[in-house]
């Protein structure tokens, strides 16, 4: 437990920070999706988060991408990308 609150105070320091990015590696099961989510939320930011499932291709990537810079960067909305 201690551990994952350590991780949970290094990104959501990474989140707050104007720019900030991180790319979070681990063995699957390990907690990297609900420690950037909870992250996020202490943050205050959205989280978008690309669903791929069968039929998913180029074109729906690229509108998937559209909304996200949409928010980010046209409205100016704190937003994290979640990629899994």
């Amino acid at each position: 437990f201690l551990y994952m609150l350590e991780h949970l105070s290094r990104v959501a320091r990474v989140i707050k920070t104007p720019g900030g990015n991180a790319l979070l590696v681990g063995v699957g099961g390990s907690g990297r999706q609900s420690c950037s989510r909870l992250a996020c939320f202490l943050a205050d930011c959205n989280v978008f988060q690309i669903e791929i499932a069968r039929g998913y291709d180029q074109v729906a990537f690229r509108e998937d991408l559209k909304k996200l810079l949409i928010g980010a960067g046209g409205k100016g909305e704190k937003t994290v990308f979640l990629f899994s």
